[in-house]
């Protein structure tokens, strides 16, 4: 029985060094045909350097990258005209105005999409013929996602691609983007909005000192098996040691990891009793709790674990 198509995105064992910095170590991922892909990681981890090797702007130093079944720098020529690129750095010359610059993008493509209609999709008609530099952060970034989609590619990679939007803009966005994967697109994704992700995506990697270091759904990714959370945010930073000696307080089954200076995280039985230590441990400690809630890890929650660090734009 014949299997299904190759995986839109391959990489393998991808190593990148700048200097004696490994920014890619041993990476390997892939990224499925049809479906919006996140790629997750803090400041420094990798991804920006693994996702300009995919788009054909590196060559990998060791290990190989294939996209749609090319190689991103031998087949450049075949494959620039199945993907398309956001950059969150944008991508339009200074000068020229938003309309101007989505039309010359369009006229570079065999068979691209309705200008106006993009422009109209994506709320550009009132800043059509706004010079570029005067645009604001959101404006500047629907211009570059209607850039990257004009051309009607296979594949698209988009870099926070709501990034100073307003909450309607974000959602047309987003609406935009899950019809793209209706449409057969496969979407490449990176943010530092953890909303986001959970909400797009398929699927999940999250990458962290140039390694892959969780991959899933975002059910996969946030559930606890069977166990629950507690998340415990006090009113002051907590005491030196205060996971390890929450955890030995809960005892067996549960595990403490801690989120930022004021919060913990607790996976485990959510019954009375798990409840109860945790606030003797409170009176205990002269620990001033601001909020105890009972509830499932959400992916801010699972990514703060797994790094220890946020993201930040």
């Amino acid at each position: 029985m014949p299997g299904g198509p190759d995986p839109a995105v391959v990489v393998d064992g991808l190593v990148m060094r700048y200097g004696d910095k490994v920014a890619v170590d041993e990476l390997s991922l892939t990224v499925e045909r049809d479906s919006i892909t996140a790629v997750l990681g803090p400041n420094g981890a990798g991804k920006t350097t693994t996702l300009e090797t995919c788009e054909g702007y590196r060559k990998p130093q060791q290990g190989s990258v294939r996209v749609l079944g090319l190689d991103p720098v031998r087949d450049r020529r075949d494959l620039l005209p199945r993907i398309g690129v956001m950059l969150q750095g944008g991508g339009a010359w200074s000068g020229v105005r938003a309309m101007e610059m989505l039309e010359h993008v369009a006229r570079l493509h065999a068979h691209p999409l309705d200008t106006g209609m993009l422009a109209e999709r994506l709320g550009l008609g009132e800043c059509g013929r706004t010079p570029y530099r005067r645009l604001s952060g959101g404006q500047q970034q629907r211009l570059g996602l209607a850039m990257a989609v004009v051309g009607r590619p296979d594949l698209v990679f988009v870099d926070e691609p709501t990034a100073g939007m307003d909450p309607q803009a974000r959602r047309t966005t987003w609406q935009l983007l899950e019809e793209l994967r209706g449409d057969g697109v496969t979407v490449v994704l990176t943010t530092h909005y953890m909303d986001e992700a959970e909400r797009l995506a398929d699927h999940i990697h999250i990458i962290d000192h140039g390694r892959l270091i969780a991959s899933g759904s975002p059910l996969e990714l946030t559930r606890g098996g069977t166990h629950a959370t507690i998340r415990l945010v006090v009113t002051r930073p907590f005491p030196a040691g205060a996971p390890g000696s929450l955890a030995a307080a809960l005892g067996a089954g549960t595990e403490v990891a801690q989120l930022d200076e004021v919060s913990l995280l607790v996976t485990g039985p959510a019954d009375p009793s798990t409840l109860a230590r945790v606030s003797r441990w409170c009176e205990e400690f002269g620990v001033l709790p601001e909020s105890l809630t009972l509830g499932q890890r959400n992916l801010e929650d699972v990514f703060l674990q797994l790094t220890g660090r946020g993201l930040t734009p």
